[in-house]
């Protein structure tokens, strides 16, 4: 796999790291601004999971805390600048998930990342090679990764002739889809942290 794969799967990756992350991070820039409960609110999620999803954007320099809150209607949460130069391929990404109603999985950890990997081969890709593209996905993690991005119709599974048989993927045309506007949003590679970077911030749990 070439060499440039690997760097564009893993620039995206940390923008997923969280499965809210995105669609809170589209939301914030939508209203300019947004409340902690409201955000709470309008996506059923728990306190909690707010809470290190809105640590993990601030982390990687694309929210940040209103330094003038105080006033009941004044929002908690700010979009940064670097937020603001992906506003345009963030909301045409998440407009196509929900057209296609696939938010349960295009919002997963390593969603993305795998279909700009498939996307920049463009062709069929060996597992092996899939793991390469982006650094810290188990073996386990990729191998469920797959099965339920070809469950979701992202993808197709192939296992070739010869010894050993290989299994190679390949994207679809709704994988095609996802892929060519998730691509624009490798640039933030230039907006946000590095992941060595962000990582450092970052306490990692196993999910």
């Amino acid at each position: 796999m070439r060499n440039c794969v690997v760097t564009r799967a893993e620039r995206i990756a940390p923008l997923f790291y969280h499965r809210w992350g995105v669609p809170i991070l589209v939301e914030i820039l939508r209203r300019d601004g947004e409340r902690f409960a409201p955000l709470a609110y309008r996506f059923g999620i728990s306190r909690e999971t707010l809470s290190q999803t809105l640590r993990h954007l601030v982390a990687l320099g694309l929210v940040r805390r209103n330094p003038g809150y105080g006033h009941p209607l004044r929002p908690e949460y700010l979009p940064t600048t670097k937020a603001q130069k992906l506003a345009t391929g963030l909301t045409r990404l998440a407009e196509l998930v929900d057209q296609l109603i696939l938010g349960e999985i295009a919002y997963r950890k390593w969603t993305m990342p795998l279909l700009v990997a498939l996307g920049e081969e463009g062709g069929s890709v060996r597992f092996g090679e899939l793991r390469l593209a982006v650094k810290g996905l188990t073996p386990r993690a990729l191998s469920e990764s797959l099965k339920e991005m070809q469950a979701a119709g992202l993808i197709t599974r192939e296992v070739t002739d010869g010894f050993p048989p290989a299994t190679r993927y390949r994207l679809t045309k709704v994988g095609e889809r996802l892929a060519a506007n998730a691509n624009p949003l490798v640039g933030l590679s230039r907006a946000v942290r590095s992941r060595r970077e962000h990582e450092a911030t970052v306490v990692r749990k196993s999910e």
